[in-house]
């Protein structure tokens, strides 16, 4: 995370003015304050780390506090004539990055943990350098939140664009072709817009690399806003374009020939000439010279009197620990374990039959409850019913998050569009092969009530553990397969309207796991 090098490389050397003295100490009170932040948040940096190496999405995250030190060491002439200095109102931007923080570890947020995590690492230079330091070292210091895993909540956005994309093209080559949601059909073939060819690893890759460029090679904002959103709207176009490619090749030959084509071309190599066909299209409009000054005109704000060192580092210190001391205070209160065993109620009307093939279950990691069954009423109608029950909720272990919820990453069943959903929850269409689809109702029930907002139930959750209200929340999934002339909703309406209020559904199993 914290690279020693790129902080010593901002000592000046001793034809500068400012004293050599000076910045010593403040370096080293920097790293001090850095290592102590690490130290207090070291799951955090590991997690990071962790999805750096073991995603490729974020792979060229490695290579990002690299890039900083070569940024703060091509500025370090003009940045080491300033002089640095304790700045205290600097202890408001650190009180901000630890409330992120604790907003994150408090609802399971990874994003704001890891986001909180970076902003206090930036809140620290500006109070421990000042903020003439801070302005000369703007960029390296924006860079920095490239380092934050984020941007795999673009993925079905992704997919649905990628997938209007190749139906764009194929209607221009007049193929016929027939959409829902990501899945797309033609004569002899039927192909899935999956998560990993939504291009997102290619798209995130692309904005970082895209700042960069802005900062090295373009003065011009007019300039740098051209090229940024270039390197937005390129990578998607083309990845649509090669999903595209792939279709129209099982289309002229197989859908094996399709797949190896795909296989061979899909990855780094692709991102390669996406990256050269932008490089080239800007190329000809870089308006800043490898000897221009990194700062030109800088003018140095006038310094006020300095503040008292103890006081500026203690509070410091202070308002990085006590979001993490509250949340140890406060953050296991509301903790009932949910203990005793649990069971499906009988619903009049319905009766308990076996699994109907192709069969579907939730995907929900981390509960303390797992429950699905299977209804039928004399009508025929038939819906599988998944129960999930937390007691609390912590990181790998929500009721809401990436991969949890009607579709797993790793099942049979695969998200293709969001419906339009009863009151208080949300709708998905999946699909499977055949193509077979089906209809998932789900509710999500906590203390403040019953939802289908994935946000209102970070939110619950987040203000539980603030305030040691109960923490126990839960699912109910209602799903029942898309027939012929029968949208799988007309059986799902049907066993709502017998079944009762999935609230209550779920707070009767809560309070039977407690034991009440």
């Amino acid at each position: 995370m914290m690279n020693a090098g790129l902080l010593r490389s901002i000592l000046p050397s001793k034809s500068v003015d400012t004293p050599i003295s000076d910045w010593t100490w403040h370096i080293r009170v920097l790293v001090a304050a850095w290592v102590v932040a690490l130290a207090l948040h070291w799951r955090d940096a590991a997690d990071m780390t962790a999805i750096w190496w073991n995603s490729s999405t974020f792979n060229h995250c490695l290579f990002i506090p690299f890039i900083i030190g070569w940024l703060v060491s091509q500025r370090r002439e003009e940045v080491s004539r300033i002089t640095p200095q304790i700045w205290l109102p600097g202890v408001a931007f650190i009180c901000i990055a630890s409330l992120v923080w604790m907003v994150g570890a408090a609802g399971s947020i990874g994003l704001l943990r890891h986001a909180g995590l970076i902003l206090t690492l930036q809140a620290l230079v500006l109070s421990l350098l000042g903020p003439n330091i801070t302005r000369a070292l703007l960029f390296p210091l924006f860079y920095m939140c490239f380092m934050v895993p984020a941007g795999e909540e673009l993925v079905p956005l992704l997919q649905t664009i990628t997938a209007e994309i190749c139906m764009f093209f194929l209607g221009v080559f007049g193929i016929p072709a027939h959409i829902s949601g990501i899945f797309i059909t033609i004569p002899n073939g039927y192909f899935e817009v999956a998560e990993a060819c939504s291009g997102v690893k290619f798209l995130v890759a692309m904005v970082a690399y895209g700042a960069l460029v802005c900062n090295v090679c373009f003065t011009s904002w007019k300039r740098r806003a051209a090229f940024m959103a270039l390197a937005i709207v390129v990578p998607v176009l083309a990845n649509g374009i090669r999903a595209f490619a792939t279709i129209y090749i099982a289309h002229k030959t197989n859908v094996e020939s399709a797949a190896g084509f795909d296989h061979v071309f899909y990855g780094w190599f692709f991102f390669a000439i996406v990256m050269i066909a932008i490089m080239v299209i800007g190329w000809r409009f870089f308006d800043r010279k490898p000897s221009d000054a990194w700062l030109p005109n800088f003018v140095t704000w006038p310094s006020r009197a300095p503040a008292s060192n103890t006081k500026a580092i203690g509070l410091s210190a202070f308002a990085i620990a006590v979001p993490a001391l509250w949340l140890a205070t406060f953050g296991s209160a509301g903790r009932d374990p949910l203990r005793y065993q649990i069971i499906l109620p009988d619903v009049a009307g319905w009766s308990r039959v076996k699994a109907i093939e192709p069969s579907w279950d939730a995907h929900f990691a981390g509960a303390d409850h797992r429950l699905i069954g299977h209804y039928r009423n004399a009508k025929g109608m038939t819906v599988d019913v998944s129960v999930a029950l937390y007691a609390w909720q912590d990181e790998g272990r929500e009721l809401v998050g990436f991969g949890q919820g009607a579709a797993g990453l790793e099942g049979r069943w695969t998200w293709a569009a969001s419906k339009p959903a009863p009151p208080g929850a949300k709708a998905d269409q999946l699909m499977t092969a055949g193509p077979i689809s089906r209809e998932v109702v789900t509710y999500y029930v906590t203390h403040a009530g019953m939802t289908g907002s994935a946000s209102d139930v970070k939110l619950a959750a987040l203000k539980a553990k603030l305030l040691g209200r109960d923490q126990a929340a839960g699912a109910i999934l209602i799903s029942a397969i898309d027939l012929p002339g029968t949208p799988g909703r007309v059986a799902i309406n049907a066993f709502l309207k017998d079944v009762g209020s999935p609230q209550d559904a779920v707070n009767r199993l809560i309070k039977q796991a407690r034991g009440r």
